[in-house]
């Protein structure tokens, strides 16, 4: 039962920056690389979407893990 519960609190960051990243995808592209230009790039729609993609899939992954977890 602490497994669990502890996994839980692990998970709440990581949940959070998939959010994060699934709402606002063009900022989750360029945390920490802004340096390295010194205008605003210009993202593409297929970056953008993958983006999106890829962390709503991350999310679905780990709830299903996770509620396997629990259920087992």
């Amino acid at each position: 039962m602490i497994e669990i519960f502890i996994t839980f609190i692990l998970m709440i960051p990581v949940y959070g920056l998939l959010i994060w990243a699934y709402l606002f995808p063009e900022e989750s592209l360029l945390w920490g690389k802004r340096w390295m230009y010194k205008e605003e790039p210009e993202l593409s729609e297929g970056a953008i979407r993958y983006t999106k993609v890829a962390s709503m899939s991350s999310i679905v992954l780990l709830t299903i893990i996770f509620g396997v977890q629990i259920f087992t």
